[in-house]
């Protein structure tokens, strides 16, 4: 194992442990949450109430040194809730910065889909740019801000979905389903005595394994996994199957296929390896193109899912040897 590579795999695995204190029966969630960190990116989470959304990204930022805000989307929500304003101190006579809660290492923005499109968007700079700008005046995020943005995958009274535009800025979107019995009785058994996981973390049993300051220099140790030739030319053209399979309407972009690439190589690390394999591009296939993908209407009429349309794709393009 090459030395460039073992301090991010040290670091993930004991994330790893650490989170799993606190969530229960999540692996591929905190795995997934954990590669959206490390590559630099952002995610979207999509949950029935009650699974445990908010409590993760508290727990990753607690685990990775980092701030954490969360915002509760609602309809009367405005851009400037988020981002913050210049309220006039008529002690000094001037204007003073009052920062929103986007001023943070971990955001999560929960709910997302039921704020109007213009509140959703005031989003949009803080992700792909780190910055955002209030009165013409531009401001600094911190350079490992990242969003959590959840949604209900039940109820859609009232809600307003999310741009094409904002769906493509996630690099992921994961799943969190409900646990299953194990997990579940496990959870409702440490709820019974002093040692459920909200008060888990509260007593400090998670502790950081790195500072914020130090998450830079481990995505940049991210570039000695390697990628073969043979491996980019497979994920460009199963990205570039999105756009010609007949029962889909809008394929995915460019930034999908650096999505899945980046992915693919925090992955690998993940499971303890310096070289990327097609499983691990397989198994990321569908977190990072299936948000993106907007089928023909004929075709969802007649049943077909993104899940479906993503297996098939997979099975059409060439494994590389």
């Amino acid at each position: 194992m090459p030395t460039d590579i073992a301090p991010i795999q040290d670091v993930l695995n004991r994330a790893r442990a650490e989170v799993r204190k606190v969530i229960i029966g999540q692996e591929d969630v905190i795995d997934k949450a954990l590669i959206a960190i490390f590559t630099g990116h952002h995610a979207l989470i999509e949950g029935v109430p009650g699974v445990a959304k908010t409590l993760l990204v508290r727990t990753l930022a607690c685990v990775l040194g980092g701030d954490f805000n969360r915002i509760q989307f609602t309809p009367d929500l405005m851009p400037a809730d988020i981002t913050g304003t210049n309220i006039f101190n008529l002690q000094r006579n001037e204007f003073t910065l009052i920062k929103g809660p986007v001023f943070t290492t971990f955001l999560l923005a929960d709910e997302i889909n039921r704020a109007p499109a213009k509140t959703q968007s005031a989003l949009l700079q803080a992700m792909q740019e780190r910055k955002v700008s209030i009165d013409r005046d531009t401001h600094e995020l911190s350079p490992n801000f990242t969003v959590f943005a959840t949604q209900n995958p039940v109820e859609y009274e009232g809600t307003y979905p999310l741009p094409e535009a904002q769906k493509d800025r996630f690099m992921l979107k994961v799943l969190m389903k409900t646990p299953d019995r194990a997990s579940e009785l496990e959870l409702a058994q440490r709820m019974l005595g002093s040692n459920s996981p909200e008060e888990a973390l509260a007593a400090g049993a998670v502790k950081p394994v790195i500072t914020a300051e130090d998450l830079t220099a481990l995505r940049r140790s991210l570039e000695h996994v390697t990628v073969r030739d043979e491996l980019v030319s497979y994920v460009v053209d199963v990205v570039r199957a999105t756009r010609e399979n007949d029962s889909v309407l809008v394929g995915s972009g460019p930034r999908a296929t650096q999505a899945l690439l980046l992915s693919s190589r925090a992955n690998a690390a993940l499971a303890g390896r310096d070289f990327v394999t097609p499983d691990d591009v397989k198994s990321l296939t569908e977190s990072v193109l299936g948000h993106r993908l907007v089928l023909r209407p004929e075709y969802e009429i007649e049943g077909v899912t993104v899940t479906e349309v993503i297996g098939k794709i997979l099975e059409q393009v060439a494994v590389p040897r």
